[in-house]
């Protein structure tokens, strides 16, 4: 199964700090922005992964990641000219996504919970298996700001509406989708909304119309930020930073995950620490291997 995080745009909601910075290389606490969703693609057991950004990020990505192989995973980059819809993303990853399925995550979005990890090991059984696309949705108190799903007592989607005045559910769909091959084709024939871009809406619909939509409903015990304003983003790192200073865990941490699903050895764990100046990352790093 193939990856792509879409990191692209320009990040207007967060100007003046994104004139001159991706939006997801801004901090959220202690890593980029760009870990988090990253981290997620790589608990679903994704190890080829795609980074589609602007002409004048995708340098800054390599630099920070190069190939990948240092964390155990291949990287491949490709540009996005102009924001034109997260949907454009499956068209400009065709030649990557050959004839495997495929999961997308929006490179703003970050996600916890005690069972994410098996949600998204269950979406990706659930595609590879019986073709069957899963988006990921989360409650929230003002549902009739968002793009809200209905759903059937088997978690299959009925409806998809967009900033319902009279909403049918408070499941929220979040940025996190996992595809069958055909979502290449499908995308293909999408015509652009009034905004004109290629919404992923019309791509659900799709899914939805044949019945082969499920939904993974992240309800209590789990977060999800959308980090693309000053206060997500802030409330994101004010979170993270209390969870990780109560447990003792880091989140998103890219070089544990690596480690604990054996992508890297120990030894290829002690060389990457040695090159990073000592630090409380590096140092958490160093505890994790004594553990």
């Amino acid at each position: 199964m193939k990856g792509i995080i879409l990191a692209g745009g320009t990040g207007t909601r967060l100007h003046p700090i994104t004139i001159e910075t991706s939006k997801q290389l801004l901090p959220v606490y202690d890593k980029p922005m760009i870990y988090y969703p990253l981290s997620t693609l790589m608990l679903a057991g994704i190890k080829e992964i795609m980074i589609i950004s602007t002409p004048k990020d995708i340098p800054r990505y390599k630099e920070l990641f190069g190939n990948g192989n240092k964390i155990g995973i291949n990287l491949e980059y490709e540009i996005q000219e102009k924001a034109k819809g997260i949907a454009e993303a499956f068209i400009i990853g065709e030649k990557f996504i050959g004839a495997d399925p495929v999961a997308l995550i929006l490179g703003d979005n970050l996600f916890y919970g005690e069972g994410l990890s098996r949600m998204l090991l269950n979406s990706r059984n659930r595609v590879e298996k019986e073709r069957i696309a899963s988006i990921f949705a989360y409650s929230v108190g003002d549902p009739e700001n968002y793009g809200v799903v209905s759903f059937d007592k088997k978690d299959l989607a009925i409806d998809i509406q967009e900033k319902p005045k009279m909403p049918k559910s408070n499941f929220a769909v979040v940025g996190l989708y996992f595809y069958p091959n055909n979502v290449v084709s499908i995308s293909k024939e999408v015509m652009p909304s009034n905004r004109g871009e290629l919404e992923i809406t019309s791509i659900n619909t799709r899914y939805l119309e044949s019945k082969n939509l499920h939904v993974e409903k992240m309800g209590r015990g789990f977060a999800w930020f959308d980090t693309g304003t000053a206060e997500s983003l802030l409330e994101a790192s004010q979170f993270i930073r209390t969870l990780e200073k109560r447990q003792g865990l880091k989140i998103g941490c890219l070089e544990e995950i690596a480690f604990d699903k054996n992508l890297i050895s120990k030894i290829q764990l002690e060389q990457l620490i040695s090159s990073m100046k000592n630090n409380p990352y590096s140092e958490y790093l160093k505890k994790k291997i004594k553990d």
